[in-house]
């Protein structure tokens, strides 16, 4: 069954426009309570971490999603801004029944969205996520509510406080980054207040951009989705490395002294490698979505380190690296996933593993994090309206063509984005001019689908 309401990673769109109003906040509150919570063996606590990122919408989804969990008899607690991953950590040291982020993520702040963490800490499957849309679906009226059972409010004081120690048990107890300096960009976002600080403390020259919100500057010309201030910042301040976060932290991106970008590839074979080589990295296996580059695979299976590949979104990742015991995964565009630690993508997490690498390596950052040479890889976006142009027959005729031109050199990735009215064409191989053709090619036959 397709789902209605939750794309690639929870609900989300326009805030004050469905599915993001009030009401409809309320109303996937209540029905997460109703399937997840209510019912349960009633010796459980039935508490709800929620927390946020930095839009000014937060504020309004924040509270509509309590009042729909309070109405339900559930306690909630309110942690302020606070990355993704952390949500992800805290429900489970609070032993939450559940966590809820409010966040778009790299959207700009204009978009907001709701992630929902079981009590482990995971993000729902999709049969959960469906669970709840057959519940809002089919609708619900006084009778799901009790009036001798409402819930309590309470704010966590120390959610930061909490995460960033728990980040920094990811490098060993003594071990620090003196003599790093070190640009951090936490794109206004969740990180704005623990990026710069975490990184003081472990003894890094810090410089911090992006670390300034207003409720309208997310992700806006800064970030991981936009590193242009982070490269100029590490050129002008000689630093040896820049850190980039997206909204609400829970990727990563690199720059390294000479102010070029290393992606979340290069970043995950780096510590494929290291782990590999420490007995670290289960079963010889990393796992990466269908957007990593051929390059890498080949790269890996090299140095005797299969790759695995999933859907886009680290929710697919990490389901995969259950269901194989894997320590290891992540995404070409930061989401990097480190098992022993975490239950979802963590940038701070990552950045510490990163960081600890490149200062044990004693490399400039260009010579440490760059490990694989990439296959040319373009990737096009082609907006559309009304039913997905994916359906139509010639589209499906000039899919298989582009994949049957570039068989045994490269390979054909068409999909629809799981958040924008969006197509997404990639395409990789050994001939970028190959490439290329195939790529405008097909976006050419999309848009005029």
């Amino acid at each position: 069954m397709k789902k209605k309401y939750f794309g690639t990673d929870g609900i989300r769109g326009c805030a004050n426009k469905f599915p993001m109003t009030i009401d409809f906040a309320q109303k996937v509150a209540v029905a997460a309570a109703a399937r997840m919570i209510v019912g349960k063996d009633q010796i459980q606590t039935k508490r709800v971490l929620i927390g946020k990122d930095t839009r000014e919408s937060g504020y309004m989804l924040e509270q509509a999603l309590a009042s729909g969990f309070l109405a339900m008899g559930v306690d909630v607690i309110l942690s302020g801004p606070i990355p993704t991953p952390a949500v992800a950590m805290l429900t489970r040291s609070l032993r939450c029944d559940m966590g809820i982020m409010v966040s778009a993520s790299h959207n700009p702040y204009y978009d907001n969205g709701i992630k929902i963490f079981g009590a482990d800490g995971y993000k729902l499957s999709d049969a959960k996520e469906l669970e709840i849309e057959d519940f809002i679906t089919k609708g619900f009226d006084d009778s799901v509510f009790d009036d001798q059972s409402l819930g309590k409010a309470s704010r966590l004081d120390d959610a930061l406080g909490r995460y960033t120690e728990y980040v920094k048990s990811a490098v060993p107890r003594f071990f620090d980054f003196s003599g790093l300096k070190i640009v951090v960009d936490a794109a206004n976002g969740a990180a704005y207040k623990i990026a710069p600080k975490l990184l003081w403390e472990l003894e890094a020259e810090v410089i911090a951009i992006g670390d300034k919100p207003n409720g309208r500057n997310i992700n806006d010309g800064c970030g991981a989705t936009n590193t242009k201030a982070l490269s100029e910042a590490v050129v002008a301040h000689q630093a040896d490395i820049g850190i980039a976060l997206d909204g609400d932290a829970d990727r990563l991106i690199v720059v390294d002294e000479q102010g070029q970008i290393v992606d979340g590839d290069q970043l995950m074979s780096v510590l494929a490698l290291e782990m590999h080589r420490h007995g670290e990295l289960a079963h010889d296996t990393m796992v990466a979505t269908v957007m990593s580059n051929l390059g890498m695979e080949y790269f890996l299976a090299e140095k005797g380190i299969t790759m695995k590949r999933t859907a886009v979104g680290d929710r697919y990742v990490m389901e995969e690296m259950r269901a194989g015991d894997y320590t290891l995964g992540g995404e070409q565009s930061g989401h990097i996933i480190l098992g022993h630690h975490s239950t979802t993508g963590d940038g701070m997490l990552a950045a510490m593993k990163v960081l600890q690498y490149l200062k044990q390596s004693g490399q400039k950052a260009s010579a440490a994090l760059n490990v694989f040479t990439p296959f040319p890889q373009i990737l096009k976006n082609v907006r559309y309206e009304g039913a997905s142009p994916l359906e139509q027959d010639r589209v499906k005729k000039a899919i298989n063509d582009a994949d049957q031109r570039l068989a045994g050199s490269g390979r054909v990735l068409v999909r629809a984005s799981g958040t924008e009215p969006l197509i997404r064409v990639m395409a990789e191989g050994r001939d970028i001019t190959e490439v290329s053709a195939v790529v405008d090619g097909l976006c050419e036959i999309i848009a005029a689908a």
